[in-house]
């Protein structure tokens, strides 16, 4: 008999030990989160709602200044003949302008009938940034075309003439790029008369 309450208590013991250990450790490691403690500063999660950095920002990416920084290190890139480079930031910057793009499109729709200065607002930033996602496609194209990839470059040209319509003056000079590059033979605008589809 007293083997096995000794084996008990020692059991019970042990389990206070367990208990205790456990109950301090979260202790522990409170305390070296408290204020005033030196620790590593966390980076910023984007994807916290509370965070409420604006995007105006001028190292935010996501915003018009964002895509025009990309759009100037294009060129840059373009100078100095580093077509690879080039061909990456202007990916970058159409990328930017299209997101951007589709967000203001959105919101402007979240506001059609509830307040149409925001809604109007909207649309005008939806369509600049639409517009210079185009720009930043041609000049794409015409990367691709300097590095003689005319593959890589029909796709774009074409996309500019379906967003632009072949009436406006960047979606006449992809156009015009599509003929150089031998993917169109008839010539648009037509040369001395009218472009109406009634002349065939």
């Amino acid at each position: 008999m007293n083997t096995a309450a000794a084996v008990t208590l020692m059991r019970l013991t042990s389990l206070s030990v367990i208990a205790a250990f456990s109950l301090l450790l979260p202790a522990n490691a409170q305390v070296s989160q408290l204020p005033g403690t030196t620790s590593q500063p966390q980076p910023i999660d984007p994807n916290n709602p509370n965070n409420l950095r604006p995007v105006t920002q001028s190292n935010s990416v996501l915003s018009i200044e964002g895509g025009d920084r990309l759009m100037k290190d294009a060129d840059q890139a373009v100078s100095a003949q580093n077509y690879p480079l080039a061909a990456k930031k202007l990916q970058e910057a159409r990328q930017v302008y299209n997101q951007l793009s589709n967000f203001y499109q959105e919101l402007n729709s979240s506001f059609s009938g509830i307040d149409n200065r925001v809604s109007d607002s909207q649309r005008q930033k939806a369509l600049l940034t639409a517009q210079k996602r185009d720009e930043a496609t041609y000049q794409l194209a015409l990367v691709h075309r300097a590095q003689n990839q005319p593959e890589l470059a029909v796709p774009l040209l074409i996309q500019i003439v379906k967003s632009q319509n072949p009436t406006r003056d960047l979606g006449k000079k992809a156009y015009q790029q599509l003929l150089e590059l031998g993917f169109v033979d008839a010539p648009y605008p037509r040369q001395g008369g009218s472009s109406s589809s009634s002349q065939k």
